[in-house]
């Protein structure tokens, strides 16, 4: 597959990117866990078609430390037991944000309930942002055709700086 676009040899792409990798870096600083952030971002970015996306936080979550058992679980986390029931609720609440079309209203009330079981206003609102924030790279990286296999973990560093 060939790229339509590359993004990072844009300028105007390239600003907005820099403030994207940004609004990444309040998150990455959230008290939102680190296991739960790349869950997040993998599972919305499976949902998308985003190969890209998929490569990059399947990557970093194994520098991470994460486990290649629940990232190979990760879309069939509802039959797994190797997730936490806040990570699952994360996860209820990651499919119904990202798949709002299937859904009339939203995030559900009983998909809402179980996060804030688990998840205080701070992490709630990383969350959400969190959401909003990988459906929008996922969308970007699908509509330029960006390949999937090249990243590496670290490789936009330099880009928020």
């Amino acid at each position: 597959m060939d790229v339509r676009f590359n993004l990072l040899d844009n300028e105007l792409a390239g600003k907005f990117g820099k403030r994207f990798a940004s609004a990444a870096l309040v998150l990455e600083q959230s008290p939102l866990p680190k296991a739960t952030r790349e869950l997040v971002s993998l599972r919305a970015s499976q949902i998308n078609g985003c190969g890209f996306c998929t490569d990059m936080h399947t990557k970093d979550a194994t520098a991470a430390g994460e486990s290649r058992q629940r990232l190979h679980l990760v879309a069939a986390w509802r039959e797994a037991t190797v997730f936490t029931e806040a990570e699952r609720a994360a996860l209820a609440f990651t499919e119904e944000g990202t798949r709002l079309a299937d859904h009339h209203h939203g995030v559900s009330d009983e998909t809402w309930s179980r996060v804030r079981e688990h998840y205080d206003d701070d992490q709630l609102a990383a969350l959400i942002a969190l959401v909003a924030l990988i459906n929008a790279a996922n969308r970007m990286n699908v509509i330029v055709r960006t390949p999937a296999g090249s990243y590496q973990p670290g490789m936009f560093a330099e880009f928020v700086r």
